[in-house]
């Protein structure tokens, strides 16, 4: 494993479709939730929750995971 190779995203896609999808959806409802509910949310874990949220989103969106990538893991069918 090399780490130059986490930082630019250059390893081979390693997120399968279903991984994706869920990534994608998760992601979107995770940034977009402190935003659209009634309730009130403190500031601080609404900024948190939009970073967790489009990291996952960014993952799902180029099929790359570099905690996937570091463990080894692929759920790519022939990844």
């Amino acid at each position: 494993m090399q780490l130059s190779r986490l930082f630019t995203y250059s390893f081979n896609p390693n997120v399968g479709l279903y991984d994706r999808v869920f990534r994608i959806i998760s992601g979107l409802a995770l940034t977009l939730l402190p935003f659209v509910t009634s309730t009130a949310v403190p500031m601080w874990l609404a900024t948190m929750m939009a970073i967790f949220g489009l990291a996952w989103l960014m993952t799902g969106a180029v099929s790359r995971c570099g905690m996937y990538y570091m463990l080894g893991l692929s759920t790519r069918k022939g990844g």
